[in-house]
């Protein structure tokens, strides 16, 4: 049978667990307090009342994370934390009380800083021509064109050139591959340019070991494999699959020849020598600049983050790249650990973090309820096409926030503004409550003495502009100071537009950008949710349409 049949659809429904906590109890997961450091407070939690144990981030993050919101790894639970025997030691103590256990997931983006993300490495590895390239939101052709097919990586402490010539960037061999340090930094090589490395000291070897040697003809070899790789521009999925396959070949067999040919080790060693220079001769160091010219990355100085950073981040920070989970592969390779908890009754529910950073966040709760029903319906021996569930109008009965025949309980971690109401369209229990819990700490706050208090303040720190002028300005030195980079790439993709029409090809870049930041710092909520047409609603018309009227409002003399 399959769940596309209503009489299966609806028999799988009722025999779902629906679980609503009655009340959680949060815990942070760091390496201080692992799995089994919960498990020991079961009969506590129990003891309290608690119907779900409220749960931080379990995927693996960032070695060392005191968060876990940096996630490198979504396909496995993190060894910090104590694996999968730490995670069966707390279901099972979970389990023996009866208590449920709230997940909280991160799908809008993963730590980059860290070498467990195999992912963003193989993506610095082989630029647009990774298997990786399309889960990461970057944009190859940025406004700079030097940033073509690049990805810009804002590390430095210093200038480029200072850094490079202070000989703080080092090559180095790594197992077959070869890898850039900087710190505790490390960034892969490209493939490619494994050859410009092996064959620097060719000619010195042949004439040591002779042209018939076969340590010879093996590095030979190795470098005509490396010529026909697949250049990193190549984004058909045939020539992206055969670059995957073969380099990983070469690097087997470079390292292979390194641990058996002595004069080879030598001369790997001696040209890696030569790459990384000598601090105080800037020209010893231009073999390396060359070499980093060739990387599907470019390494710049912090501070130009702000500017040129051509990769979606989390807000503004760097180590946190967001990810396209509105592409199928990715939501099914960051979430398929995450359905196989739900199904097995070993996680109760979920907590979705900040949801707003989504393409389509009520497309994305769709298949969060859809997904978690296919993986219920596989483990009941059904078919479990969620697509086919979905064609099959299993949902249309269904309505929006708070109705209680989800399949699965998901609460959204969003913030809502005053007289603004969670989307219609959101297949969610509800948000985490901070609205609430804004209005439960009024209780502590004696609303007689704001008059005296607003006096104080004015007295020490001067007279205060009106609240919502103090909101315009700053969301605006947000926008110059830590988004500028984004809000450059939206002010050029609104020039192209008015290019192609007449009425509005006039209207300089300056002015463009002028006018976005107008109207972004005078939208009365956090985000729209128009993601293509056909998708605006009146909620967005509303909300657009005021903070147009305001921007008109705060700027008369601008042109229209």
């Amino acid at each position: 049978m399959s769940i596309a049949e209503p009489a299966a659809a609806a028999a799988l429904l009722e025999r779902l667990p629906r679980r609503t906590p009655r009340a959680t109890y949060r815990v942070q997961f760091h390496q201080g307090f692992p799995f089994a450091a919960a498990a020991a407070i079961a009969d506590y939690l129990d003891a309290l009342g608690v119907s779900d144990l409220y749960a931080s981030p379990i995927l693996t993050a960032r070695a060392g994370s005191a968060h876990g919101y940096d996630i490198t790894d979504p396909g496995r639970l993190s060894p910090d934390l104590g694996g999968d025997e730490g995670f069966e030691q707390l279901s099972a103590a979970l389990a023996a009380r009866g208590l449920g256990l709230l997940l909280d997931i991160v799908p809008n983006h993963m730590g980059i800083g860290d070498p467990r993300n195999g992912w963003w490495n193989d993506v610095l590895e082989n630029g647009p021509a990774s298997i990786y390239a399309g889960y990461f939101d970057i944009d190859w052709d940025p406004v700079p064109a030097q940033l073509r097919d690049k990805v810009l990586l804002p590390v430095l402490g210093g200038q480029y050139g200072d850094v490079l010539e202070s000989g703080e960037l080092r090559l180095r061999y790594d197992g077959g591959a070869f890898a850039l340090s900087y710190f505790d930094h490390s960034f892969p090589i490209a493939p490619h340019s494994y050859g410009e490395i092996l064959g620097h000291g060719l000619e010195a070897l042949a004439a040591e070991l002779g042209e018939d040697h076969p340590d010879l003809i093996e590095l030979q070899s190795i470098l005509t494999a490396i010529s026909y790789l697949p250049d990193r521009s190549e984004r058909a999925p045939e020539k992206v699959a055969e670059r995957n396959r073969e380099k990983e070949v070469i690097k087997r067999r470079i390292k292979a020849l390194y641990e058996a040919s002595a004069p080879v080790r030598a001369m790997i060693e001696a040209t890696i020598a030569r790459y990384n220079g000598v601090p105080g001769d800037p020209a010893s160091f231009d073999l390396l600049d060359r070499l980093m010219d060739e990387q599907a990355y470019r390494l710049a100085f912090w501070r130009v983050a702000t500017e040129e950073i051509n990769y979606r981040r989390f807000f503004d920070v760097n180590d946190l790249a967001a990810i396209r989970v509105e592409e199928p592969a990715v939501l099914h390779d960051t979430h398929q650990l995450i359905f196989e908890l739900l199904a097995s009754g070993k996680a109760s529910g979920l907590r979705v973090d900040h949801p707003d950073g989504l393409w389509q966040p009520p497309a994305y709760f769709r298949q969060l309820q859809l997904r978690y029903l296919a993986a219920v319906a596989e483990r009941a021996g059904l078919d479990a096409d969620p697509a086919a569930a979905l064609d099959s109008g299993l949902w249309r009965e269904l309505g929006g926030p708070g109705d209680t025949r989800w399949p699965l309980y998901v609460v959204a971690e969003k913030i809502l503004s005053p007289g603004e109401t969670l989307p219609e369209d959101w297949a969610v229990a509800g948000t985490t409550g901070y609205d609430f819990l804004n209005e439960v700490n009024g209780i502590f706050v004696d609303q007689g003495a704001r008059k005296a208090f607003d006096r104080l303040y004015a007295d020490v720190a001067g007279p205060q502009p009106a609240f919502a002028n103090l909101v315009n300005a700053k969301k605006k030195e947000i926008m110059l100071v830590s988004l500028a980079s984004e809000i450059n790439t939206l002010s050029h993709m609104l020039d192209r537009l008015t290019e192609r029409n007449r009425h509005y090809r006039d209207f300089t870049l300056n002015s463009l950008t002028f006018a976005i930041r107008e109207v972004i710092a005078a939208l009365p909520v956090y985000r729209t949710y128009i993601s293509g047409p056909g998708t605006v609603t009146p909620w967005d018309e509303r909300f657009v349409e005021a903070a147009v009227r305001e921007a008109r409002r705060r700027n008369p003399r601008t042109a229209e």
